[in-house]
């Protein structure tokens, strides 16, 4: 099986304007709420990996996904922005030090997880999204 990137640069060009369903966010979208995911998993690693603990806001997703106007940039740039952004967050976890694992992280008024937890849930929420992205 290859690799997120590669099934993200393997979807044709002409979905990426196309809601994975009816009513939904585009493709385009999609890719973009995975940036912003990103970005804030990347605060809550590093926070959690450097101070031992992590607490922070939620996510805001359709707010974040309007703002940044994702719908309208164009598919390539997503992707390439997307190879960087997961390039930069893939090399924090290899830098996070095992002892950080168990580092408790609270967003929102969510209950307090492991920095651990999170990192899992996070590559659990890309296949999730991957799977809109590629759905026919």
């Amino acid at each position: 099986m290859y690799d997120i990137g590669e099934r993200l640069r393997a979807v044709p060009i002409d979905m990426a304007d196309k809601p994975w369903r009816e009513g939904g966010w585009t493709r385009k979208e999609i890719v973009g709420h995975l940036l912003d995911s990103a970005a804030n998993n990347r605060q809550r690693f590093v926070r959690a990996a450097i101070d031992g603990s992590y607490a922070g806001p939620i996510y805001a997703q359709d707010a974040w996904v309007a703002m940044h106007g994702y719908a309208k940039l164009p598919w390539q740039t997503l992707l390439e922005w997307w190879d960087v952004e997961h390039e930069i967050l893939a090399s924090v976890v290899d830098h996070i030090p095992e002892a950080r694992m168990d580092a408790l992280c609270t967003v929102g008024d969510d209950a307090p997880v492991t920095l651990q937890f999170l990192i899992e849930d996070y590559i659990t929420h890309q296949l999730w999204h991957l799977k809109q992205i590629t759905a026919a």
